[in-house]
């Protein structure tokens, strides 16, 4: 039986670019007339590979995706056979994702709506260069409450410049306030080839303080817990995204859009960046992938041990070798995994140090 397969729709096209984002976006709208049909013909094409497999989920990313006309979404959707009980999610700014285009991306097909709330203080938004206001989440959320959408998700930031222990708590405390099923919390990383970046070699701002960042971890992990919102993976609490639980279990995925990624039976590639050279090749009804990679047993164990050993249902002893479980013991007695169960599970400090943990699980 075929493992759960998710579809990632990419959408590059941006308002403003942020200062930390290293995603593969453009605020250029050079590449928009066409785009959903191209992505529509690519989907069209993944059938020679894929045949007639249903996709479980599909998740709409970005970019921007809610700068797309509903239509849009549409066409795009129409595209992809979907399983009973999909899962279709798509990120949307809440600058963007009025009342009117939630309603219509709801009647395209989309059951989740991913926020990008970020921060609920003006100053650490300007920080990240986003351009919504603080009340205006609250506002998208309630429309899209209005629009029939039952699972709602806000995605926050830590660490930014100016950004205090108090900033971040009631960050905190007003995504909790929208009641949302499911928050994401991310450490602010500085990224090569990003404005963050050059102004941290410039000494204009810090880079992001390492204990600044576990105290705020730790204050999401209690509010988000004493609210009811369990943590399923490091960084993700609530009703789990199916689509990402999909890239943590090593499950298949075909990317389309400009420089999206694919992972099918072991075989993983990536499509051209540029939106123009992307579409040219769809159109053309050649592949628009940029290169590929065919994952070695050693490698596909490294990650299923690196993304596994992430969530809390934790990692099966048996992806390990020999010297792999003998450190898990010794993790174990550190307190870096828990110590009740069978599954090597991360404890509260093992999911600060999570990184450095899948490294020794796999010497």
């Amino acid at each position: 039986m075929a493992p759960p397969l998710g579809i990632y729709l990419h959408v590059p096209f941006c308002a403003v670019r942020c200062g930390y984002c290293d995603f593969n976006t453009y605020v250029s709208t050079r590449g928009r007339d066409g785009f959903a049909g191209a992505i529509a013909q690519e989907l069209e094409q993944a059938r020679a590979t894929l045949g007639d497999r249903p996709a479980d989920t599909v998740f709409i990313g970005g970019g921007t995706p809610s700068l797309l006309d509903p239509s849009e979404l549409r066409t795009m959707l129409e595209a992809i056979e979907l399983a009973p009980g999909a899962e279709v999610t798509s990120e949307a700014n809440p600058e963007s994702a009025t009342r009117n285009w939630l309603e219509g991306a709801r009647a395209a097909g989309v059951n989740r709506i991913s926020f990008g709330m970020q921060s609920a203080q003006p100053h650490v938004l300007a920080e990240l260069d986003r351009v919504h206001t603080p009340g205006r989440v609250a506002e998208a959320m309630a429309d899209a409450r209005a629009a029939g959408f039952d699972r709602l998700s806000v995605d926050l930031i830590y660490g930014a410049h100016g950004e205090s222990d108090a900033d971040w708590e009631d960050s905190v405390r007003a995504a909790l306030a929208l009641e949302p099923e499911h928050v994401s919390a991310y450490a602010l990383i500085v990224e090569p080839g990003t404005r963050l970046h050059a102004r941290v070699r410039a000494q204009e701002v810090p880079a992001p303080d390492d204990d600044a960042l576990a105290r705020r971890y730790e204050t999401a992990d209690d509010l988000f817990s004493q609210a009811g919102l369990a943590w399923y993976e490091i960084s993700n609490w609530g009703d789990p995204c199916r689509h990402n639980l999909g890239y943590w279990r090593g499950h298949d995925w075909w990317g389309a859009g400009p420089g999206a990624h694919s992972h099918v039976d072991g075989v993983r590639w990536w499509n051209l960046k540029r939106p123009l050279a992307w579409a040219g090749r769809v159109r053309a009804g050649a592949s628009a992938a940029a290169g590929r990679e065919d994952l070695d047993p050693e490698t596909r164990r490294f990650e299923r041990v690196m993304l596994g050993v992430r969530l809390a249902e934790g990692l099966d002893p048996a992806e390990l070798d020999d010297a792999g479980r003998t450190e898990a013991q010794r993790m174990r007695a550190e307190g870096l995994l828990t110590a009740d169960s069978p599954y090597l599970t991360l404890t509260r400090r093992g999911r600060l140090l999570a990184d450095s943990v899948a490294l020794r699980l796999t010497p």
